[in-house]
């Protein structure tokens, strides 16, 4: 896409030049330590990577290119891409020749929606997006680029085209998985007269007669879009990318760690939570209610689902663009009304406790019961969503990565016994 691509050459020299200044006269100046606690602990808190696409303060929440999220909740999200590649939102013009361009290439090649339809019919919707990426690597114009030979400072220059080619096409995999695992009928074709978002709602056939699920998309889409690139979607994606590997090998491998319950689930599982609640109050708790129900709940040595952030001391925005979200368009549903009711209990239950660093919401605590009022009650594919979601920051993410000469990842491990000798030695 000559405007896009012409921008990012534009950019790229001073990106280039800037950190190679910083690393010729800063380079040895240390920006975190390791503890043994943290080398143990999956890592956590320790600076070593470097993400220019967002960044998540405790004390702000995500931050894309430095706006705050809540201020692009009412953004396409080819706004956002384009504000994540090149730091700028876009102009009028250069949106349509973005929205225009991607357009073109919203297109899945036959082989495999094959390959899909060769799988078991019980198989993880999930397991089936990243199956679906994975085999459409033979489509890379990177890896074609590569074989044939280039200068390494080209790299980018293909990536982005497979990056383009990934962010129109993931929608219409995902939409038609969920038609395919579903049962709901033969696949959806997509609409070249919509915009990404209501293009990515229509294509899943739930009824929409006021536009408000196209609208849900389009949020869902951009506040999942990045998230700094320590989680382990973005990690991974990095570190496989980080080996030359092309944006389809990366991004499914990505995708799969996105999958896991510890990443991706999280609003399916605070869902459940809420819908057990519902249950089991035959409908909606008073305050009261909940407040003992949640001591109840956390005596017996359980969390309260999507509560709590690793990193964030405050409300994630973009709970509260859910939330306001819900208020404006499904306030008398029971389903959110408990999500507002929890809201307003739990996180007084939690510094009540005091053990919780962070006693607010996050993101998950309130998006699955939105789906789930507009009629996506098939909470497996809710991960699906966020995939799709993902796929537009980590792609941007790796070709900001191959733009300024990311070095393939390769941290030192040590063993237990290098340990134990390290802390018997006199400092």
């Amino acid at each position: 896409m000559p405007e896009l691509k012409e921008k990012l050459a534009e950019q790229i020299p001073a990106i280039r030049e800037e950190i190679k200044s910083l690393l010729k006269e800063h380079g040895n100046k240390s920006i975190s330590e390791v503890t043994i606690a943290q080398a143990y602990g999956g890592m956590r808190g320790i600076k070593a990577l470097v993400c220019d696409t967002s960044a998540v303060p405790p004390e702000t929440g995500l931050l894309i290119r430095g706006i705050p999220v809540g201020q692009l909740a009412d953004r396409l999200p080819e706004e956002v891409f384009y504000l994540l590649l090149t730091g700028e939102l876009p102009d009028e013009e250069s949106l349509k020749y973005l929205q225009a361009d991607l357009r073109k290439r919203r297109k899945v090649p036959d082989y495999v929606w094959k390959v899909l339809n060769a799988m078991p019919k019980d198989s993880h919707p999930m397991c089936m997006l990243n199956t679906a990426i994975l085999a459409m690597e033979k489509e890379s114009v990177f890896r074609k680029q590569y074989d044939k030979g280039m200068s390494k400072d080209e790299y980018w220059i293909p990536t982005l085209e497979d990056a383009l080619n990934i962010v129109a096409s993931v929608p219409i995999i995902a939409a038609g998985v969920y038609r395919m695992r579903f049962g709901k009928g033969r696949r959806i074709p997509s609409n070249p007269k919509l915009d990404m978002s209501a293009d990515f709602a229509q294509m899943h056939g739930i009824k929409d007669p006021n536009g408000e699920f196209a609208k849900l998309m389009r949020l869902y889409l951009v506040l999942h879009s990045d998230h700094e690139s320590g989680n382990v979607s973005a990690a991974t994606t990095h570190t496989v990318a980080s080996a030359l590997s092309d944006l389809y090998y990366a991004l499914s491998a990505g995708l799969n760690g996105l999958a896991g319950p510890l990443h991706g689930l999280a609003n399916q599982e605070c869902l459940k939570f809420v819908l057990d609640l519902k249950k089991h109050f035959k409908g909606v708790p008073s305050n009261e209610e909940l407040y003992k129900f949640s001591w109840d709940w956390l005596n017996t040595g359980k969390v309260i689902p999507g509560y709590g952030h690793a990193v964030l001391r405050v409300t994630d925005p973009r709970f509260d663009a859910f939330l306001n979200f819900g208020k404006t368009y499904c306030s008398e549903d029971p389903v959110f009304q408990i999500v507002e009711k929890i809201f307003d209990v739990v996180p007084k239950v939690l510094m009540e406790q005091g053990k919780a660093k962070d006693p607010w919401p996050n993101v998950d605590a309130g998006s699955g019961a939105l789906l789930y009022y507009y009629g996506m009650k098939e909470l497996d594919y809710y991960t699906v969503l966020f995939s799709v979601s993902r796929a537009m920051g980590v792609c941007a993410q790796a070709v900001i990565a191959r733009a300024i000469g990311s070095p393939i990842v390769r941290p030192k491990s040590v063993t237990t016994e290098w340990i134990k000798k390290f802390v018997a030695t006199p400092a």
